[in-house]
């Protein structure tokens, strides 16, 4: 039962890690940047996505436009583009995989593969969240580095949108989701009934035998009646019989 706990809790922080994996991906506040004009009334913010670019006025108006050009993005951007999509796909993958090996489902009950996939699961959650944990890790030094960097114009600077805190949170529910069903699948897996099975057949009980058993060797009489008796039974005869004389 403790298992059984232990992995649903592992699935489910797998799934809010992914949900939120999900949500970072195509959220636009990657990367943020804020200006304000001279007469202290009018605010723009302009905000950075994967996939898109908006822009917001203190007016009221906000406006997206998406990436036209898959080949004139720079290639940071095409390689956080691909890891997010990756954890996200490795996530799907990984809440199926998981789902028949969780002891609360009938798939494969009692067979060996069992908690096998349960293990497996929980290792592809691990890779989900290192691969959005190193997607926004990079986008947070890259904005670091470009915002301290003196030749870097001052109007072009950006900061850490919330995106990437998001990615941030779900990367950590997914690692943590991970290890839980890891260890809760390991546990299955040194109890499972199918390991018993294999150990070496115990010997079979020894009956007791009612019978008498025949002697070795056990001539008949008148064989034995056939030969003529030695010289040495005979003293041995002799001597037995001076014993009694």
């Amino acid at each position: 039962m403790a298992n059984m706990a232990l992995q649903l809790l592992g699935f489910f922080f797998g799934l809010w890690g992914f949900a939120g994996t999900v949500l970072a991906t195509l959220l636009p506040h990657w990367r943020i940047t804020a200006s304000v004009s001279s007469n202290m009334i009018t605010a723009t913010a302009v905000m950075r996505g994967l996939w898109m670019e908006c822009m917001w006025s203190s007016t009221g108006i906000y406006q997206c436009e998406l990436y036209r050009s898959q080949l004139a993005l720079p290639p940071d951007l095409q390689a956080a583009r691909a890891l997010m999509v990756l954890s996200c796909f490795t996530s799907v993958l990984t809440s199926l995989v998981a789902v028949m090996g969780m002891k609360c489902t009938h798939y494969a009950r009692g067979s060996v593969i069992k908690s096998a996939l349960a293990l497996s699961g929980g290792v592809g959650f691990l890779c989900a969240g290192l691969l959005c944990l190193i997607t926004v890790s990079w986008t947070t030094n890259e904005v670091v580095m470009d915002f301290y960097d003196p030749f870097f114009p001052i109007g072009m600077s950006y900061e850490i949108g919330l995106a990437v805190y998001l990615g941030y949170a779900s990367a950590c529910l997914s690692l943590v989701g991970g290890l839980v069903l890891c260890w809760g699948s390991r546990e299955d897996r040194g109890q499972n009934p199918v390991h018993l099975r294999m150990s070496p057949p115990s010997p079979p009980p020894v009956l007791n035998n009612t019978y008498a058993s025949a002697p070795l060797d056990e001539r008949p009489q008148a064989v034995k009646d056939n030969h003529a008796p030695s010289l040495f039974s005979l003293s041995s005869s002799d001597y037995r019989l001076n014993n009694y004389v």
